[in-house]
């Protein structure tokens, strides 16, 4: 089986390397899409993504692996994929709804130039209520070594540092596993590389 890989908001696919190399020394190929949020709006983007995995996929069935805004891209392109064989969604650290570091960030002239339109949508609740969610067999993995301490944004929830555990979860009653681990890293847990290996059924 194949697993196709999409990184993070300002990562390339060289951040998905540990993960990958973990899943191919267990018998799954790995194929990593890259994209650029600071230039790439986010309906062309998926386009382009929808190609690529069309072409990747080959008519076999496969993975689709997010991590972070990857998550959310991997939702963006499941409406044109639908006749595709999808075994399963791997979403890591994904937001799932508007979150408060996107809306506290999203004003900061920084912020919009890095990110550009896709970091824009992030801060967006209309932008989630209107994503497809998986209606294949989908684990959210959410990282859970973020600083807990009452004064900071989440107020002694856990979290990723980026995310708040509860901002990974789309709907109430959403299984989400907690890794140990920072948003920028989650994809090179061994816990994650495991949950995946274990939904695509390989021993």
């Amino acid at each position: 089986m194949k697993a196709i890989l999409i990184h993070g908001m300002g990562r390339t696919p060289v951040s998905m390397a540990i993960l990958s190399r973990r899943l191919r020394a267990r018998g799954l190929a790995t194929r990593a899409l890259g994209y650029m949020a600071a230039f790439e709006p986010f309906d062309p983007c998926v386009e382009r993504l929808a190609e690529r995995i069309r072409r990747l996929a080959d008519g076999e069935p496969f993975l689709l692996v997010g991590h972070s805004l990857g998550g959310v891209l991997v939702r963006g392109v499941l409406a044109k994929i639908a006749d595709l064989p999808l075994s399963a969604c791997a979403l890591l650290a994904p937001p799932q709804r508007a979150c408060r570091a996107a809306r506290f960030f999203s004003s900061h002239p920084f912020y919009r130039w890095k990110n550009g339109e896709m970091g824009q949508r992030l801060a967006d609740p209309a932008f989630f209520a209107d994503l497809p969610l998986p209606q294949v067999p989908t684990r959210v993995f959410a990282g859970n070594a973020g600083p807990r301490a009452t004064w900071l944004p989440f107020e002694g929830e856990p979290n990723d540092g980026i995310l708040a555990v509860e901002e990974t979860r789309a709907r109430d009653g959403d299984e989400v596993i907690e890794v140990p681990a920072l948003h920028t890293f989650i994809m090179n847990s061994r816990r994650v590389a495991e949950g995946i290996i274990e939904m695509a059924g390989v021993r």
